[in-house]
């Protein structure tokens, strides 16, 4: 892989599925597997951009947020996979190819997890 498109495709895919879906299954774990998702993507990233440094989490902001935090967690990680060194912007290296595809991965299985 030498972009980030697929990461982009699968966050944006699945946060519009998110903001489409009534607060009933929001409830009933679909929020909560996109925070755990965005936690996730968000922690991935953070390491990628500042590797000594204690990580932030992600709050729980409530349910109909949920959508926007894993949109951004996931444009946050793409971009640290892009300008990582030797990340997937320069060509990729094996590592950061095998972390966007592990990435793209983690997204769709929580989709599916979602029911989405």
């Amino acid at each position: 892989m030498d972009d980030v498109t697929p990461l982009l495709t699968a966050v944006d895919r699945l946060a519009d599925r998110l903001r489409t879906l009534p607060q009933s299954r929001l409830r009933a774990g679909a929020a909560a597997e996109g925070l755990a998702l965005a936690r996730e993507l968000s922690l991935r990233a953070q390491r990628l951009e500042d590797p000594g440094a204690a990580p932030l989490t992600v709050p729980d902001a409530g349910t109909f947020v949920v959508a926007d935090q894993v949109a951004v967690a996931g444009h946050d990680l793409a971009h640290a996979l892009e300008r990582a060194p030797g990340g997937v912007g320069d060509g990729g290296s094996g590592r950061t190819a095998e972390e966007l595809a592990a990435a793209v991965a983690l997204v769709e299985e929580a989709a599916a997890r979602c029911g989405v």
